[in-house]
């Protein structure tokens, strides 16, 4: 039996949507960040391994979560990839948010907790969390479908636009397909109007600085997804728009502070 860290998603903090460990964080809190980080991506990485049967899967997601049963956003986290090892598609939007309730929003509430921030910028954070979850499916959704035949935009659109989920395979967006991103990524946007004050709302200004950069890369990229094609290959930001958006929210963060 090969052991948990064998298996590998292709993905690393390198390669996520927001810096999960931001270098300005304290460097204590970035290590308590890094060690939270690496339990998930241990955990998706065996939920996203072809080599594995399901029954394996769940079992060695089971003692990850017995090793650390006090971990409500560990626990949470593995929850979402439970579903993503025994479940494929999500009837609506609800269902959606509902995997994102459990996929991305412990981050947030984590990092808060980590920080010692009061209630108040929950909401904000559960929005911005969702957002980056959302828009990391629609870039990987044609990889998703053609590897994992997993497929996270809801079934009821799909019907409603005259997609089919078979069109996730072709090597470009066809129109009907098109209207089901630009549904999802109409919804983004909203997600976003909600996670707007986060960083005014966080007390911590390390902390805060971080979530201001981390809004400004979702908007950025929500826009990218708008004008590119995630089928005909992976849409993201490059190095240089990826400065851009941080000095971006980083100035705006200092000028509304």
């Amino acid at each position: 039996m090969k052991p948990a860290s064998a298996t590998r998603s292709g993905k690393s903090a390198a390669t996520e949507n927001f810096p999960v460990a931001a270098r300005f964080l304290s460097p204590e809190r970035r290590q308590a960040v890094m060690a939270f980080y690496r339990a998930a991506r241990v955990a998706d990485d065996i939920a996203d391994d072809p080599a594995l049967a399901q029954e394996e899967k769940l079992h060695r997601l089971d003692v990850i979560g017995q090793g650390d049963p006090d971990n409500a956003p560990l626990q949470q986290l593995l929850q979402a990839f439970r579903w993503d090892v025994s479940r494929t598609r999500y009837r609506d939007w609800s269902e959606v948010l509902l995997y994102c309730r459990f996929s991305a929003v412990p981050v947030g509430r984590f990092l808060l907790d980590l920080h010692g921030e009061q209630l108040e910028p929950r909401p904000a954070s559960d929005a911005l969390c969702t957002a980056l979850q959302v828009l990391n499916h629609l870039q990987d959704c044609s990889e998703d479908f053609l590897a994992l035949d997993r497929v996270y935009l809801p079934m009821s659109w799909m019907e409603a636009e005259g997609a089919a989920v078979t069109d996730l395979g072709e090597r470009r967006t066809l129109p009907a397909l098109r209207r089901v991103l630009d549904r999802a990524l109409d919804r983004v946007d909203e997600l976003l109007i909600q996670a707007r004050p986060l960083s005014r709302q966080i007390a911590d200004r390390r902390l805060a600085l971080q979530a201001a950069i981390t809004f400004a890369v979702a908007e950025r990229l929500a826009r990218r997804l708008r004008r590119r094609d995630p089928l005909a290959g992976r849409v993201r930001l490059s190095i240089l728009g990826y400065v851009g958006a941080a000095l971006a929210g980083g100035l705006r963060w200092i000028v509304r502070r």
